[in-house]
């Protein structure tokens, strides 16, 4: 089973896709006149419903975007890609909702409040701003604080029952009464964009995140006395830590922060993570190292490379054995502190913003 609180360290992307109906994002592709980078690599591998957000980009029609948050820890590149398409979505007029899930924290995470607001100002929204996602048109708020959605939800959990809620998420006799009724406020956050208007709603998530998109489609239908139209979903693949397995906040040795700086404790990260290299220089340029299999070449294809030019002659040097891991990730982390400097820069200016949100 895979939740929002729990995924396994290695997903059959495919499998999930079949098993719960997700439709492969290529399929769609070439509807998009500009698609983003993250959707020509087949980062964005899944959607449901995405055709009617690609028919309000091509007709110039409204619509909302939601991305939640719960902040847990220092954000890390992983969190980097959601960003990155808010910043897309945001440039073909999407209303940008962010909610951010201090609710779920304390039920789940047993996260007091004033520290998930901390983080969430210091750490993601700071980030955000730092990024260059405009958030002085967006809908940034917390959920204990916006009475629209906490309302919304009491009335949305009479559309659910508890054989439901443990079929989706696991739940179990020790689950807390407010951990099961969390994903009720998640529903509400993706839905209530269309109590003021009624339009399409995306929301661009990990496969992780699914069991909500399910719920909150099944509700939806369910609300007829609302008329709202089902949310569409993309779905992105999950960064790969510096050591194997998922990029996790909890486990500093398997992410790059974005608050981290040039460093020694920064250089070693990268030269020391896994690669697709083979076990011998001799035999590496022999017969070429494998980049799918490769942390520094996803971090290209992830965040660090945008010319797809560019990437494609780092997969064919890796390829062929004539770029060595050494030197790869010499560049990798040449490119890094780069993209680091320029965003601390950018994150002193943006940290005083990001407080005047939250106000």
């Amino acid at each position: 089973m895979i939740t929002p609180w729990e995924v396994s360290e290695e997903i059959d992307y495919k499998e999930t896709m079949e098993k719960f109906g997700i439709k492969p994002f290529k399929d769609i592709l070439n509807k998009l006149e500009n698609p983003h980078y993250l959707m020509r690599r087949g980062v964005i591998f899944g959607h449901r419903d995405f055709e009617k957000i690609v028919e309000c980009m091509r007709e110039g029609k409204r619509f909302a975007v939601v991305s939640g948050m719960m902040p847990s820890g220092r954000m890390h590149f992983g969190h980097k890609m959601v960003v990155d398409q808010l910043i897309y979505y945001q440039s073909h007029n999407a209303e940008i909702y962010i909610p951010i899930a201090d609710l779920e924290a304390y039920w789940a995470r047993e996260m007091d409040f004033e520290r998930t607001k901390k983080l969430a100002v210091e750490e993601y929204i700071t980030n955000y701003i730092a990024l260059g996602l405009n958030l002085e048109n967006a809908h940034v708020y917390l959920q204990s604080k916006n009475n629209v959605v906490k309302d919304l939800s009491l009335r949305l959990a009479k559309r659910v029952n508890l054989s439901e809620m443990k079929a989706i998420y696991g739940f179990t006799g020790e689950t807390n009464i407010g951990h099961l009724f969390a994903p009720i406020v998640q529903v509400a956050d993706i839905l209530h964009p269309q109590l003021e208007e009624r339009m399409p709603v995306l929301v661009p998530v990990g496969i992780d995140q699914d069991p909500h998109i399910r719920l909150t489609r099944d509700i939806a239908g369910r609300c007829k006395e609302y008329n709202f139209i089902s949310p569409s979903s993309t779905y992105h693949r999950f960064m790969t830590g510096l050591t194997g397995g998922k990029m996790s906040s909890s486990k500093e040795e398997t992410a790059i922060f974005l608050s981290d700086k040039p460093s020694k404790e920064l250089r070693k990260k990268v030269m020391s993570c896994k690669t697709g290299g083979r076990e011998t220089l001799e035999e590496h340029k022999k017969y070429g190292g494998i980049p799918e299999r490769c942390i520094v070449y996803e971090l290209y294809l992830y965040h660090l490379v945008e010319d797809d030019r560019e990437l494609m002659e780092i997969y064919e040097n890796c390829k062929s054995g004539e770029l060595t891991c050494g030197k790869c990730k010499k560049m990798c982390y040449e490119k890094l502190v780069e993209f680091l400097e320029d965003l601390n820069e950018k994150r002193e200016v943006a940290r005083e913003q990001a407080w005047d949100i939250l106000k």
